[in-house]
């Protein structure tokens, strides 16, 4: 089975495979290095599957893996553990400061294995 969530392939055409699907809890997230960067990869109640950089720019401490996932009307969101500012997970943009964002990255599912891809809008 093969199923792109999140957006497609960078660029580069490079995917680095994370882990098993099913390794990341509903409305939980898990930490990978990808490219050299500590990438938080999510999973939401829908099972859809999202990545965004895991730095929150507020603390600077890399913790947004462990951040709540839920939403807010229809964005879905992680809130991070330290200040609880709320990220959309499709976009990286701060609900609570629309000026303040971290980096989506494209992600998919391929036969189970979630992927991690580059930067959205990076192309």
């Amino acid at each position: 089975m093969r199923e792109t969530v999140g957006g497609s392939a960078s660029g580069t055409g490079t995917w680095t495979p994370v882990c098993p699907l099913s390794r990341i809890d509903v409305e939980g997230g898990v930490t990978a290095l990808v490219g050299g960067r500590a990438v938080a990869v999510f999973r939401t109640f829908a099972d859809e599957v999202f990545a965004l950089d895991n730095v929150d720019p507020f603390s600077r401490a890399s913790v947004l893996a462990r951040g709540i996932v839920g939403t807010r009307g229809d964005v879905d969101f992680v809130a991070s553990p330290m200040h609880k500012q709320a990220f959309a997970l499709r976009t990286g943009e701060c609900l609570d400061d629309p000026t303040v964002r971290v980096a989506a990255y494209d992600v998919r599912v391929v036969d189970g294995t979630v992927e991690v891809g580059g930067v959205r809008g990076a192309r």
